[in-house]
């Protein structure tokens, strides 16, 4: 077992997050904590975490890219990707398998390379495909049999930062310390 910030890992999930070059997310129930808001005048609100938009800048300045795929299509999600600085935003996709393999091919990547992270069932394909398969906390019981790896944080509250912070401590850009005297 390898020790994190969020708890220890298997030796082989912290070997396989090593050849991370590419996150893909799902957004509701992954950046959010699955709840939609709905207005009196149909707007539609979503509440994102800081520390998941922190974390996403820090693995891209280290070379990891991400790109978003989901089901819905919001301006919300839009904007705030674009605010982080993420190009590679895949809305309104019932088939995210397609997706992913498309970004293979796009990016160059082999599967072994690439990270995918949800919480529902819709993402199993691509969580069971992928280099690394990550479950959010609170994810659906398949999706989290089927993963790889399971956030200790629920979706909306982290779990991408979690994420985000065992990449940079695999590719030795956060150290962990117990911060205790010896």
């Amino acid at each position: 077992m390898i020790e994190t910030l969020y708890g220890n890992i298997s030796v082989d999930n912290y070997q396989r997050a090593k050849k991370i070059k590419l996150l893909i997310c799902d957004v509701d129930g992954v950046f959010s904590d699955g709840r939609i808001y709905l207005g009196n005048q149909g707007e539609e609100l979503k509440a994102f975490h800081t520390k998941d938009g922190f974390g996403m800048q820090t693995i891209m300045k280290i070379g990891i890219n991400i790109a978003i795929i989901t089901g819905r299509k919001s301006n919300i999600v839009a904007n705030r990707m674009h605010a982080l600085g993420v190009t590679l935003i895949y809305q309104d996709e019932k088939d995210k398998l397609s997706v992913y393999q498309t970004l293979l091919i796009q990016l160059k990547l082999n599967a072994d390379e690439v990270a995918y992270i949800g919480d529902d069932v819709v993402d199993l394909p691509v969580i069971q495909a992928c280099g690394l398969g990550i479950a959010v906390q609170d994810a659906h019981p398949l999706v989290i049999r089927n993963a790889d790896l399971i956030t200790q944080t629920p979706g909306g509250f982290g779990a991408v930062r979690e994420v985000c912070d065992l990449f940079l401590q695999c590719n030795n850009v956060l150290q962990i310390t117990t911060g205790k005297s010896e």
